[in-house]
């Protein structure tokens, strides 16, 4: 602005010096002169107005842009395309859940697949996604790992599994205990009938390896090696669907695969269990057998981040534990997270 004003008044200056050489020349040509004058002084007004104005333009401009860049950066926070991976037992609970969260949410989309929990745990080291589904705990091994590749694995618990023990309607048996269940899938006991039920071999079902439910359950019922001729299947529903075609069969799979509206899936006998001989057996179906601990085959699930999460991520993870999000839970047919759980997340948060 200094520059401007400066500029008009040199050319004033200019105009008036001009005025008084032509005056001094006589009175011939005055009128002519002092006409070329004022049209001077109104072209020089002008053009430093219009500078004035084109620099003020520019300020605005900048300020305008700067302000723009800014609430672009904020909004950058609040939105993106997350991937998530993992736990086949958390995958259509987890859709679910991303489904309802981006219908209020402009600008966050969620990418959700499968392929079990050791699959999501190595993308996850690998820094290949944003969050990893598991439906075990991350081994020291593996945290190890992550820290080694730059990524620090945050545990976040946002449902409980009552994980069901399953058979075909027509088999007669109504309950075991856990040590029974154990030896079932060992191999110890081979026939239904000595736990029981009628004379048949057991078919066994289960997961594959890389599933957390094959760890989980290998490593808090089975308590050893599982028996050779068990069935291992890529997800909760292909065991549904053995189980279902074979009246000999028992197999356990997530508690939102085997119900439907707090009832067996028709076809489907879900067993009462006891935690020994000496306890009473109780069903996963009921919610206070879950959260009283009476069902003695619970596990949390998990959502893994890399670090403490921020912006969009880190209100989604908030919904998920919200009373929305674990009324979603309950609606996908697994339980909603202890008061302990919550305080846990709340450190994961950072709070």
């Amino acid at each position: 602005m200094n520059r401007l004003l400066k500029k008009t008044g040199l050319l004033v200056l200019a105009a008036t010096l001009s005025l008084m050489l032509i005056s001094g020349c006589g009175t011939a040509g005055q009128t002519d002169t002092q006409e070329q004058t004022t049209q001077a002084k109104q072209e020089t007004t002008t053009q430093a107005q219009q500078e004035t104005t084109t620099s003020q333009g520019d300020d605005d401009s900048d300020t305008e842009q700067t302000g723009q860049d800014a609430q672009g950066d904020d909004q950058e926070e609040e939105t993106g395309m997350f991937q998530i991976a993992g736990s086949d037992t958390e995958v259509n609970m987890v859709q679910r859940l991303t489904e309802v969260y981006t219908g209020t949410q402009s600008g966050v989309q969620f990418a959700v697949t499968g392929g079990g929990s050791g699959t999501g745990i190595a993308a996850l080291i690998d820094n290949q996604i944003d969050v990893a589904n598991s439906s075990r705990p991350m081994r020291d091994s593996e945290i190890e790992q992550a820290i080694a590749n730059g990524v620090e694995p945050v545990a976040f618990i946002f449902a409980q599994d009552g994980l069901a023990v399953i058979v075909n309607e027509n088999n007669a048996i109504e309950e075991l205990t856990v040590d029974q269940i154990g030896a079932i899938f060992r191999g110890d006991i081979t026939n239904w009938n000595e736990v029981g039920g009628d004379d048949m071999d057991i078919s066994t079902y289960g997961r594959q390896s890389s599933s957390g439910t094959y760890v989980y359950f290998m490593e808090s019922v089975v308590k050893g090696d599982y028996s050779s001729g068990k069935k291992m299947l890529a997800g909760n529903a292909n065991i549904v669907e053995g189980v279902l075609a074979d009246q000999a069969s028992i197999g356990y799979v997530g508690i939102g695969y085997a119900a439907q509206d707090g009832a067996p899936v028709s076809g489907l006998k879900i067993l009462n269990v006891a935690a020994d001989e000496n306890s009473e057996a109780a069903t996963p179906l009921e919610i206070e057998n879950i959260m009283q601990g009476k069902y003695p085959i619970v596990r949390p699930l998990f959502h893994y981040t890399n670090g403490t999460p921020q912006g969009a991520l880190k209100e989604y993870l908030a919904f998920v534990v919200s009373d929305e999000g674990q009324a979603i839970v309950q609606q996908e047919g697994f339980f909603p997270i202890t008061a302990e759980y919550q305080a846990m997340n709340d450190e994961s948060f950072g709070s």
